[in-house]
């Protein structure tokens, strides 16, 4: 499950700036021309810092943290609606 943040002071869900701090695993793999394509990243640690609201410059608990569900198969809230055939 994963999360994304509202801001509770002007009600933005989009457009925060986000300070973290990550340790990872990661699979290096460079093709022989030596360009890198980085696979297979594991998040060993995960430090939120800070968030801050780029609308009204609102941060700590002004900032709510919302729970969504991962997409795996259909859409999500506000994507559009598929339309049937004929109507």
């Amino acid at each position: 499950m994963s999360s994304r943040y509202r801001c509770t002071a002007c009600g933005n869900l989009t457009r925060f700036d986000v300070v973290a701090s990550r340790r990872t695993r990661s699979f290096h793999h460079y093709n022989v021309a030596g360009d890198l394509e980085i696979e297979e990243v594991e998040v060993l640690e995960s430090n939120l810092e800070s968030v801050k609201c780029r609308w009204c410059g609102a941060s700590g608990s002004a900032i709510e943290e919302i729970p969504v569900e991962d997409r795996i198969d259909g859409p999500a809230a506000g994507d559009a609606a598929p339309v049937e055939p004929g109507a």
